[in-house]
């Protein structure tokens, strides 16, 4: 391990008193291990610091011989290592991690505020004849993944009354993420449709069509196209106010407000999904990944663009 790269570990772990080593973020942790050692901190503290070992490659295999452990994620509490996931769970059973965090007890947790339509109740009170002696449950995955369907009550849930008799059992790792979720029952060209809208949720990538693309190029002056295909595929078929994606372009990019709006384009949509989800996960709060790609745009905006 060289020099520069132990002073820049050490100067993470000093830089907060709990430290977390992991994939993905906290708001969005990138793999299950990562995810469970969050949802046990979330449980106990409000503030601590966690590094995605998934932006630097250096940090992320030198941190591993740093503290001679072999996997990720790794806890640090006031500079000292504390262990990888499975430790973690167990000082949490054992109440070792609360000594070890200097916390009398989890913070209280309390049942969630949930709102639900005039429309979406009735649509559930009705589904829920079909399911005699269950009651609706919504979860909320780290991932911020959802869950609604019917089930028996378990011990440690909440039951969150949200009107007409309409009870909804909320578990207690989800609570916190549904904090403040409002669902509705919607329409749409393909019919009837939940729609869950969460505060607590991170940004995401937002899916538009190639249409769409139009009017928010035609409406908006400080939207950026990115096309992030190769020079070749550019050359048989682009959009004049598309720029390319070369390493200076991204740091120019990684540079920006994280408030500016950035679309994705590649040939059918799937290359410029992923490069869409790494701004997403610098920070960035208005990203879009449009679905179909050029080939979308040829067919359905403007046909002079070849297809390939």
């Amino acid at each position: 391990m060289s020099e520069p790269i132990k002073a820049r570990i050490e100067a993470l772990i000093q830089s907060d008193r709990v430290v977390l080593f992991m994939k993905g973020s906290r708001q969005v942790p990138q793999c299950g291990f990562s995810a469970s050692v969050v949802e046990i901190l979330d449980d106990i503290i409000d503030a601590y610091s966690t590094v995605n070992v998934l932006d630097d490659a250096d940090v992320r295999a030198d941190i591993k011989a740093y503290s001679n452990w072999p996997t990720i994620p790794q806890l640090y509490i006031a500079g000292e290592f504390v262990g990888g996931a499975d430790v973690v769970r167990e000082m949490h059973q054992n109440g070792e991690l609360l000594q070890k965090l200097g916390v009398a007890a989890p913070k209280e947790l309390r049942a969630p505020a949930i709102s639900v339509d005039e429309r979406a109740r009735r649509e559930f009170l009705e589904a829920a004849k079909e399911s005699p002696g269950e009651v609706l449950r919504f979860e909320v995955s780290p991932q911020f993944e959802y869950g609604l369907y019917f089930s028996e009550r378990m011990a440690g849930d909440f039951e969150v009354n949200v009107g007409d008799g309409l009870v909804v059992l909320v578990d207690r790792s989800s609570a916190r993420r549904a904090n403040g979720v409002s669902i509705e029952f919607i329409e749409g060209p393909e019919g009837g449709g939940f729609k869950i809208d969460n505060p607590n949720e991170p940004p995401r990538v937002k899916v538009i069509t190639a249409p769409k693309l139009k009017e928010m190029l035609d409406g908006d002056p400080n939207l950026i196209l990115i096309d992030v295909r190769t020079e070749r595929e550019r050359e048989i078929a682009s959009i004049a106010s598309a720029r390319s994606l070369d390493q200076d372009e991204l740091s120019r990019l990684e540079a920006l407000p994280k408030n500016t709006p950035i679309a994705f384009l590649c040939h059918r949509g799937v290359r410029s999904r992923s490069a869409a989800e790494h701004f997403v996960e610098k920070g960035f709060s208005k990203i879009y990944n449009v679905e179909g790609g050029i080939d979308a745009w040829s067919v359905k905006v403007d046909p002079t663009v070849p297809r390939y």
